[in-house]
């Protein structure tokens, strides 16, 4: 048999060796992270209310990340509280604590003050606006207000549309709390109906002397109708950012764009990675055995993405290796028959081997880039938009090798 030639055996071996050897460089992000972490100074919001209030919801208005993305992201702090660093541990530019069970009468906040006192920035507080069953929430508020009473709290009267389900938000929003002083129901700027006006005074009764802005808010979804999803948006935005001390207000106001540049520094060190990988499958590509490198190019592909799940933080296995590529529908075993087949042409199939296999991995190595950023921001990576990307990619470096290939062949 001719295919199999001392230069295959060496080939299989410097391949094998290769899957083998440690990569201390996506260990972390480096001088990038390092850069980055000097310019956010992350806020801490300790979020504070009774299930169901709308903390979850008042994360994903913050962040633009998705409900079930955030509940993935929380770690546990205490036996009663949560932290949820967004967008990665490793470089959080915002961080959230999530105390829960605050309306049981069993709830000690002396844990929680321990942990988070002088960590918090900010008291987000959440109350449905039509609640007023909050006796032992107040009465753990009063323990964590005396505690520290310089610490801005926030009273977010939340559900707005449980007061009259079938109307309409009022339009303009119709109240400015940093106009109205310390402690009272925000100033009224535009008419509203009755019993919103008459509600928010009863509330802001129920805390007197327990916040220090109180902001109307009411988050829906879609199919609830409403026109203004995200009415008091820009109003609590404004209340929060005037709340936390400069160096976290400048942090809080560039979110968005300290999360991009986080998500530039990761490419960044993830192109070498994908390109070595990608190197070492299009030699096991030119292997003139067919269906020898069936066993080493999935063995490769898999340590490339689990690098990169090391380098973007990421817990990673190869089941879940798989069970993500067959998710994602990215389709590695055509690819694989393909390359195969191709070995079995003459002259051509070496290189077409090459080519493929080159293509294959540079494409699975982005597209895992992108799945693991969404995962970063808080999102669940739609298939199609991620398969669409493999595709992308693969078309590009299929051709980019092809080029290569040529140039290399004219020198």
């Amino acid at each position: 048999m001719t295919w199999f030639r001392k230069e295959s055996l060496g080939q299989t071996w410097d391949l094998a060796r290769n899957l083998w050897r440690s990569d201390a460089e996506t260990s972390d992000l480096g001088p990038e992270l390092a850069a980055l972490k000097a310019q956010i100074p992350a806020p801490v919001i300790w979020l504070f209310g009774k299930t169901q209030s709308g903390k979850t919801s008042l994360i994903r208005l913050l962040t633009g990340a998705e409900d079930a993305a955030i509940g993935n992201g929380f770690q546990p702090c205490t036996r009663t509280s949560r932290e949820y660093p967004f967008p990665t541990a490793e470089l959080p530019v915002v961080r959230f604590l999530d105390t829960r069970g605050v309306e049981e009468p069993g709830y000690d906040p002396t844990e929680d003050l321990t942990q988070f006192d002088t960590l918090a920035h900010v008291l987000l507080v959440t109350v449905r606006v039509t609640d007023f069953a909050h006796g032992h929430l107040r009465e753990s508020l009063r323990r964590i207000r005396a505690a520290n009473p310089t610490r801005p709290v926030i009273l977010v009267l939340s559900c707005l549309h449980e007061i009259e389900p079938t109307a309409q938000h009022p339009q303009p929003y119709p109240f400015d709390p940093l106009a109205s002083a310390i402690g009272q129901p925000p100033v009224v700027v535009s008419a509203a109906p009755e019993v919103l006006l008459r509600l928010v005074r009863e509330q802001a009764q129920q805390f007197e002397g327990l916040c220090d802005r109180i902001v109307p808010l009411d988050l829906t979804r879609p199919e609830e109708g409403y026109t203004d999803r995200t009415y008091g948006e820009a109003v609590l935005k404004r209340v929060l950012l005037a709340s936390l001390p400069d160096a976290y207000r400048e942090t809080m106001r560039r979110v968005a764009e300290l999360t991009q540049a986080l998500a530039e520094a990761h490419l960044k060190r993830a192109a070498p990675i994908i390109v070595k990988y990608s190197t070492l499958a299009a030699t096991a590509g030119t292997i003139p055995v067919p269906f020898l490198d069936l066993l080493l190019i999935p063995a490769l592909q898999v340590r490339m993405v689990t690098d990169l799940a090391t380098l973007y933080g990421q817990p990673w296995t190869a089941r879940r290796f798989l069970e993500t590529a067959a998710s994602l529908g990215i389709g590695l075993v055509a690819r694989q028959a393909v390359r195969e087949v191709v070995k079995f042409i003459p002259f051509v199939g070496s290189a077409a081997g090459a080519a493929i296999a080159y293509a294959s991995t540079y494409a699975l190595g982005r597209a895992y880039c992108e799945y693991f950023e969404q995962v970063h921001q808080g999102h669940i990576p739609g298939p199609d938009a991620v398969k669409a990307l493999y595709h992308e990619q693969f078309a590009a470096a299929e051709k980019m090798w092809f080029q290569s290939d040529a140039e290399s062949q004219k020198r």
